[in-house]
């Protein structure tokens, strides 16, 4: 159908139409109005005898507002919208138009005559990039993950098993056949969902899925918050991964940008010829790292608006959690800025109160309304109670990424072997923080791009060392107190940096030491979950008890791992050096016979196969303050978890 066939078919807006009540105005306007994305928009509906579509902006300082689309030749005065009352927001009833119809708003400023045409903030679906307009769409779908949504609850608890995997949808797989293609969300649902399953993850954590026009982002710079980027789907395309994922026990976690946003002219910025969404002093306003703008926290209509962005994925999508990105840069006005290059708050300080103020609010919105969901901080610095409850003082996030310890982590195992003995602290420092807050560690993808390398290729030596070292990393990471985040190819071994816009490394497979990684990743994950002394207390001191924290000599750790039961302790055991440890004495609390649970030095994982012949007899004999002691082989960069 032509642009003039479908002029004719739609008639002229009318104005005694609106999804809006003064409630709706009142509520949005002093920044309480949660689900704003129900109102506006454009919405499919019937009045009258007459199907069409009511569309919706927030628009104050604009003097005129039209929506122009496929169904009325892209033409500027065709469909005007009119104000609603002193709201700011402009609707129209537009009869005619349906599902599948290609818009946008064209927005007439008061300043200066501006013009623009700007995509819809709260579109369902826009088109796909580097087309710029948004879709008239809905958002039927049937679920089929009741009995997730009934038992999430117990799995997303601070007590449950939470290994996640974090994941970009266009480069985990691709269809080189085609072009080197990536998957649809529907064809992403069953290899993943299988995939996940085999490794025992417990969550897939994917980066930010909103729409966004520059695909290098990765999604960071997000303009379209309440739709799921087109690249791979329709809305209900991105429903049926979730709910797929859903049914076969798998949690979903999305990453959320709420800390920043791109400048393109179809977005957010500079919305109706005003800094509407932004600061408009860019000491405020813009991001000098990420040369973006800022949202201004303190405006009300711009709490509604990301309130209901986050509402939206947790109502409409069944997310199970979201992970908040750069909320270091949120908190504080100095942030990545020189003296002079920023404003102080009204007490003189160098926090920003409206970005503490909003993300308090954010989490207990989200935490009243979906109880059984989790949210995680990407926070950088010391900021206290990150993870604590509002009432006492926090910022009320579920859990906080734990960036300090991957900092020293990866730090540590840069050094060669020989010289780790003279950088310990970096290994034990976290004890004196960690469980200040309800800790992730993660190995993300920001540790794999910009030139850092993979992590297998950060680690020393020859090749079976680096393998060694890679599976030693991830058996301390996982003895360690605090949930688990892997980045997609770290689980095998992955040899070049991650690239966006290529597939994963799937064909190093074949090879016996890049298996054996992945098949260490899936028994730690398997042991992770079906040990309680291993997650039940992640982020309870009671959980958590070295045995020996002080061989720097040799370059060893100890430690013990307790649940809730006297019966649940897990000892974990890691020699950071590639030479054996014989005869290496360890106390533990009680005598028995200690199981080798896993060794990651075992052939099955490419190791050497050194290890304690299925066990240790604990001896009578007073050893690091306990009654009883192992007498163990430590393999070479190898790993220990014994149980008795």
């Amino acid at each position: 159908m032509s642009p003039d066939q479908l002029t004719r078919t739609v008639t002229a807006p009318r104005y005694d139409v609106t999804l809006l009540t003064a409630q709706d105005f009142y509520l949005f306007n002093e920044g309480s109005h949660y689900r704003i994305y129900e109102k506006l928009g454009a919405h499919e509906m019937e009045t009258g005898g007459e199907r069409g579509t009511c569309f919706g902006v927030w628009a104050p300082n604009a003097r005129e507002v039209y929506v122009i689309g496929s169904f009325n030749g892209w033409d500027h005065r065709a469909h005007p919208l009119r104000p609603r009352g002193a709201s700011g927001i402009w609707e129209a009833f537009v009869p005619g138009v349906s599902k599948g119809t290609l818009y946008k708003f064209h927005i007439l400023s008061h300043h200066h005559g501006h013009r623009v045409d700007k995509a819809d903030p709260i579109g369902f679906l826009h088109e796909k990039p580097p087309r710029t307009g948004s879709v008239v769409w809905d958002l039927a779908y049937k679920w089929s993950d009741q009995e997730w949504l009934r038992k999430r609850g117990k799995l997303n608890s601070l007590r449950a098993p939470i290994s996640i995997y974090e994941v970009h949808c266009g480069s985990w797989m691709r269809v080189p056949e085609e072009h080197n293609r990536p998957l649809t969300y529907r064809e992403l649902a069953p290899r993943l969902a299988e995939y996940v399953e085999r490794m025992q993850f417990t969550h897939v954590e994917f980066l930010p899925i909103m729409e966004h026009p520059f695909y290098g982002s990765w999604g960071y710079q997000t303009t379209g918050y309440f739709a799921p980027t087109a690249r791979y789907g329709t809305p209900q395309d991105f429903r049926f991964l979730v709910d797929y994922l859903h049914q076969h026990g798998i949690g979903v976690i999305l990453d959320w940008v709420p800390s920043h946003f791109p400048s393109d002219e179809h977005g957010l910025a500079y919305f109706d010829g005003t800094h509407l969404f932004e600061h408009s002093d860019s000491r405020q306003g813009f991001h000098p790292d990420w040369k973006t703008f800022i949202f201004n926290y303190g405006r009300n209509e711009v709490r509604s608006f990301l309130l209901s962005s986050a509402m939206f994925w947790l109502d409409q999508y069944h997310i199970d959690g979201l992970r908040v990105d750069a909320v270091a840069s949120m908190l504080y006005l100095d942030y990545s800025r020189q003296p002079g290059e920023w404003i102080p708050n009204k007490y003189g300080g160098r926090e920003n109160l409206d970005a503490i103020e909003f993300l308090r609010r954010f989490n207990e919105e989200a935490y009243k309304e979906h109880p059984d969901i989790q949210t995680i901080a990407e926070e950088s610095t010391s900021w206290p109670m990150v993870s604590k409850p509002t009432y006492l003082g926090g910022l009320g996030f579920g859990m906080k990424w734990d960036m300090g310890w991957m900092h020293d982590t990866l730090a540590y195992f840069s050094n060669d072997p020989i010289h780790r003995k003279y950088h310990h602290n970096q290994l034990t420092f976290r004890s004196l923080y960690s469980f200040h807050e309800n800790f992730v560690l993660p190995l993300s993808h920001d540790e794999v791009v910009h030139g850092k390398g993979s992590l297998v290729g950060k680690m020393p030596g020859d090749e079976w060392q680096r393998f060694a070292n890679l599976r030693l990393l991830f058996g301390y990471m996982f003895a360690q107190s605090g949930k688990k985040l892997l980045f997609m190819g770290d689980e095998f071994g992955q040899v070049r940096e991650w690239a966006h816009d290529t597939s994963l490394e799937w064909h190093v497979l074949q090879y016996p030491l890049h298996r054996g990684v992945r098949n260490w990743t899936e028994q730690l994950n398997r042991l992770y979950r079906s040990e309680p002394a291993l997650h039940e207390l992640d982020n309870d001191p009671a959980g958590f008890e070295w045995v020996d924290c002080n061989d720097h000599a040799t370059s060893v750790l100890s430690m013990l791992r307790k649940g809730s039961s006297s019966q649940d302790v897990v000892l974990a055991v890691c020699n950071f050096t590639p030479v054996p440890r014989i005869g290496y004495k360890v106390g533990v609390p009680s005598g028995g016979f200690w199981r080798e649970l896993l060794n990651s030095d075992a052939k099955e994982y490419g190791g050497s196969g050194m290890g304690n012949m299925g066990g240790c007899e604990a001896k009578a004999e007073p050893a690091h303050g306990r009654p009883y002691s192992l007498t163990l082989t430590l393999p070479p960069l190898g790993a220990l978890f014994l149980k008795i």
